[in-house]
């Protein structure tokens, strides 16, 4: 999907289903996103980003709203016993931080676009979240016990650095193809959203693994859910950075 633009607003000038309307006509480019980041937190944050906007919320407000939503979710996981109903608060934090993580460009978009200021601090939250949730998983698994103090134990810790590798990989390359005069992903409107893609790579979706916390009332189920995801993100990251090296390499000097 191609990013379209929308005529700036300052202040709500229509009903709630026209500021969807509008939105929903200036989404970010969609190739290579997950599955249910493209089709169910984006369309999530967009509802939330229309709320915000009639509630006349900053950008930044709502950025921050999601990183109390993420924060709460990582703090029960180090600090609380797992249950099913540990699980299912945690998912429902997690899910509702990641949907407010959705709408503060939206809005951005629709209030006539972001601020550096307002880009550097959604990157802050994003980066500090990526390697802070699988610490709290760390810390979660160790105190409770979830599986052997052993080998296993080093799942969470491996999956902390292939999560904020593929982070900062994939910040890099947008800031180096920009840097060399190339078109960023961001910008590209030559290729047609894959389906097939976003279902192929949804395994590495952020929004897949908030939903696998759900299982903490089974930790034996959890901890195997979680420990799939960690190899198949691993695999994709190592074949995605030989990728990126051979694209990389063909910019201009």
């Amino acid at each position: 999907m191609t990013t379209t633009s929308v005529r700036p607003t300052a202040a709500p000038t229509g009903g709630l289903g026209d500021t969807l309307r509008r939105l929903s006509t200036a989404q970010k480019g969609a190739k290579g996103a997950p599955a249910y980041s493209r089709f169910v937190n984006r369309k999530l944050g967009r509802v939330l980003a229309a709320l915000a906007f009639h509630a006349r919320l900053t950008p930044n407000a709502v950025t921050g709203i999601s990183a109390v939503f993420t924060a709460s979710a990582i703090a029960t996981l180090a600090l609380v016993r797992p249950s099913w109903g540990m699980g299912i608060a945690v998912t429902a934090l997690l899910v509702v931080g990641y949907a407010f993580d959705a709408a503060d460009g939206q809005l951005a978009r629709l209030r006539g676009g972001g601020s550096p200021a307002g880009e550097w601090l959604d990157h802050m939250v994003d980066a500090a979240k990526t390697s802070s949730l699988h610490l709290a998983v760390l810390i979660g698994v160790y105190r409770f016990g979830i599986v052997e103090r052993g080998p296993l134990l080093l799942i969470p810790l491996g999956y902390c650095v292939v999560a904020a590798v593929l982070f900062f990989g994939t910040m890099l390359n947008e800031a180096l193809r920009a840097r060399h005069g190339a078109v960023t992903r961001a910008a590209r409107t030559d290729e047609r959203p894959s389906v097939l893609r976003s279902l192929l790579v949804v395994p590495t979706d952020y929004g897949l693994l908030c939903w696998v916390f759900v299982l903490l009332g089974a930790p034996a189920a959890f901890f195997s859910a979680y420990s799939f995801l960690f190899v198949a993100t691993t695999g994709y990251l190592l074949l995605a950075c030989l990728k990126w090296f051979r694209e990389i390499g063909r910019l201009p000097r």
